[in-house]
């Protein structure tokens, strides 16, 4: 199982970023898909949530300005973050769990420049 993100990068505070998470190996019909965040020191935030059959969950600290989804043609999983503040540059990662076996992608840094 591989996960490659792309999309990171450097983004005006207010601005909209996508981030995309290719994954190989795995069919996302058969697996929960996460987005995370962590900043150097700190423990990482899952921000967004979406499980087979259920409806996305996210973080309260980013309620409303997030998007997850799943590309099923591509096998990808997206997260759009839009209206960005400068506490949103951690590093974002996207995990996949399949039973209790779970697979995480390098992480990709977000910089929110004001």
């Amino acid at each position: 199982v591989q996960l490659l993100e792309s999309g990171g990068g450097v983004v005006q505070a207010g601005g909209s970023l996508g981030l995309s998470c290719l994954v190989s190996g795995l069919a996302l019909s058969s697996v929960d898909v996460f987005w995370g965040r962590q900043e150097p020191g700190k423990e990482r935030e899952v921000v967004a949530t979406l499980r087979r059959g259920s409806s996305a969950i996210y973080a309260d600290s980013v309620k409303g300005r997030l998007t997850i989804s799943r590309d099923r043609a591509k096998n990808s999983i997206n997260l759009q973050i839009n209206r960005l503040k400068p506490e949103d540059t951690p590093i974002y990662s996207c995990t996949v769990r399949k039973h209790v076996a779970s697979y995480r992608a390098q992480g990709t840094q977000v910089i929110v420049s004001s």
